[in-house]
């Protein structure tokens, strides 16, 4: 069913509308070096061969998984005794671009760049982390995104009608329920889609008269179906950024969603834990100290639960998180501390801070001077210095006016003020 022409490719209007460069280049019968970046099933390889058909261009095609270098070499000299009989230009199409590594996409790039071949990439992974920048430079990146719900639709109803490389000669129907759930289990797969209505189709009785493929049938190819989500991958970091900014951004309803859909993809659910403890000090903070402990107690419920009854408890820790008051006073103060402590070098312990065990160590000065804070008014050293000599005293933590911090702004601003007084004893 892999369209050969642009009126059967269904899905990617930003890219094959009216007018789009891409689609006056396919029916110009121009070509250029690309990459196409999508999901699968979004109709990456279908593009790389139309457009040599319609360049009228000798076609070779890799899969990276399979490949190498000497699979690439072999493909060069193919293209030069095709050059050379039939004067037509190759394109190469290289499936999975991403899995090649940074050897092996140096090795075509000198015939690209004299013409001999014309690259064209498929990848699911972002090409800005995958591929060397002397590839990207002399390719053009098209993304390609997942089909939408009419788009597989389109692409449904042609494999049912046509009787050369479709269903068409079977005579199928199919319940428009069946469709829908087809469509909703394909998750934005034209590949997944046909493949579901395939098996679908298998499983309709053989009889006379009309055949239907009814939602009975649907509901049995598409179960066990899962969402779409690349462990480790484009999708897998994308929603766990739109579960932590969901939660920063205190939406519960959507942090809960973003949750779901990692856990119904087959995210571990022990991994969203652990992000969720970094959640809870970067963003909750000592705005609301209980956050982190609550994520500690869902972290070891899921472990002595597992899946799927623990999760209730992470989705308690993520609403929770996301109705905290919200501090990242903590992280910053961390962030700028650990610039000071990079940028000032190794500076010398104070001799009064210093610890001192032994008679040496207090004879030469170890410890002197020190105030102990619980013998002092209020168990504070009022105008004591904790910095290295050699260093400036530095404020890195600056609390937020929001939950517990606007409590302890209000005793570290009282703090401030004793020591400011111990500082400048004629203002008392």
């Amino acid at each position: 069913m892999r369209p050969d022409s642009l009126d059967y490719f269904f899905g990617q209007e930003h890219l094959l509308a009216e007018g789009k460069p891409l689609r006056r280049a396919i029916e110009q019968g121009r070509t250029h070096s690309m990459i196409f970046w999508g999901p699968p099933g979004t109709g990456k390889t279908t593009l790389a061969r139309m457009i040599a058909a319609t360049t009228d261009s000798h076609f070779i095609g890799f899969s990276a998984v399979m490949a190498g270098v000497k699979d690439i070499r072999a493909a060069v000299a193919e293209a030069k005794q095709y050059r050379q009989l039939h004067q037509r230009a190759t394109i190469l199409f290289l499936d999975e671009v991403h899995r090649f590594n940074k050897s092996q996409q140096d090795a075509f790039l000198p015939f690209v760049e004299d013409g001999t071949l014309t690259f064209i990439g498929a990848t699911t992974e972002n090409p800005s982390f995958e591929l060397n920048n002397a590839l990207l430079s002399r390719a053009r990146v098209y993304v390609l995104k997942v089909l939408d719900h009419g788009a597989l639709l389109k692409v449904l109803h042609r494999a049912l009608s046509d009787s050369e490389t479709g269903l068409g000669r079977l005579s199928l129907a199919c319940d428009d329920d069946a469709l829908e759930l087809i469509v909703l289990a394909a998750d934005g797969d034209a590949r997944r889609a046909l493949n579901l209505l395939e098996l679908a189709a298998d499983l309709v009785p053989e009889k006379t008269g009309a055949r239907v493929i009814d939602k009975a049938i649907a509901e049995d190819v598409v179960q066990g179906s899962r969402r779409r989500f690349d462990k480790k991958g484009e999708y897998f970091y994308d929603q766990i950024s739109a579960l932590h900014k969901s939660v920063r951004g205190s939406d519960p309803d959507a942090a809960l969603y973003w949750l779901m859909r990692m856990l119904d993809g087959g995210c571990d659910p022990l991994y969203v834990a652990r992000r969720m403890i970094r959640v809870a000090s970067e963003d909750v903070g000592n705005a609301d100290p209980r956050a982190l402990r609550l994520c500690l107690d869902a972290w070891e419920t899921l472990e002595r639960l597992g899946s799927p009854e623990g999760e209730l408890a992470l989705a308690q820790a993520v609403v929770y998180l996301a109705c905290a008051a919200k501090s990242n006073a903590v992280y910053q103060a961390a962030k700028s501390a650990a610039d000071d402590a990079r940028n000032f070098g190794t500076l010398e312990v104070p001799m009064h801070l210093r610890n001192a065990p032994t008679r040496l160590m207090k004879e030469l000065g170890y410890g002197e001077d020190y105030r102990y804070a619980h013998d002092e008014e209020g168990g504070f050293a009022a105008g004591e210095n904790y910095f290295p000599e050699d260093m400036p005293q530095r404020k890195y933590y600056y609390p937020v006016p929001r939950g517990l911090e606007l409590k302890i702004s209000e005793k570290l601003k009282a703090l401030n003020e004793r020591n400011q007084q111990k500082k400048d004893p004629e203002d008392d």
